[in-house]
């Protein structure tokens, strides 16, 4: 299956190590956003939101790396560890994707993508929620081997692609010793979070 995606990118990697734990290769391909390949007809009609990553799969187009993630384990899964089908269970897997999406990604992005891409101060507002948001996750981990319970599912995928970026931005984990344990957890048992899997065309 096709994967359009961009190297660095938290979503994608999310995606990417996703596929690894289910088994399915993805046929990488490299979209040059600052080229503005995502805006040319032929990925407008995979994907008139031209957004990565997108993920193509036997002419099926999606969109949304969380929703991507989901598709994978629930039509490639082995068994229901990485998206259990136990309602509650699943209720809290989803929980934490929808806490990956709107608070502690979106959080990074807003503290540090007005520094990088508009050349602006740092916001210390933006620095403190940044911290809240790890905070959250620091109290979600708590009595708990990963971030939906005792099993590692796409949520902890997904997060850990987050916390990878954070740890590039050089942020400081010491004060949340539940999120440093958890992801040397997630280094030591999740497909690819150590490297991006897949073969590039």
């Amino acid at each position: 299956m096709d994967f359009y995606y961009l190297p660095g990118s938290a979503p994608c990697r999310a995606v990417q190590m996703t596929a690894a734990a289910v088994g399915v290769e993805l046929n990488l391909k490299l979209t040059n956003l600052m080229a503005g390949e995502h805006m040319k007809p032929e990925f407008l009609k995979l994907n008139p939101q031209h957004t990565i990553p997108t993920l193509v799969d036997n002419g099926f187009a999606l969109w949304e790396s969380r929703a991507i993630q989901i598709y994978l384990a629930e039509k490639y899964g082995k068994d229901d560890k990485l998206y259990p089908k136990d309602p509650q269970k699943r209720a809290v897997v989803n929980q934490r994707l929808y806490f990956d999406m709107g608070t502690l990604y979106q959080r990074f992005a807003d503290y540090h993508y007005p520094q990088i891409f508009a050349k602006q101060p740092a916001n210390p507002e933006n620095e403190k929620k940044m911290k809240e948001a790890v905070g959250f996750l620091n109290t979600f981990l708590e009595g708990q081997e990963y971030a939906a319970g005792n099993d590692l599912t796409i949520a902890d995928l997904s997060l850990a692609a987050t916390i990878a970026t954070y740890e590039v931005a050089s942020f400081d984990f010491t004060p949340y010793p539940n999120v440093q344990a958890w992801l040397a957890r997630c280094k030591a048992n999740a497909p690819g979070l150590r490297a991006e899997p897949g073969r590039r065309r």
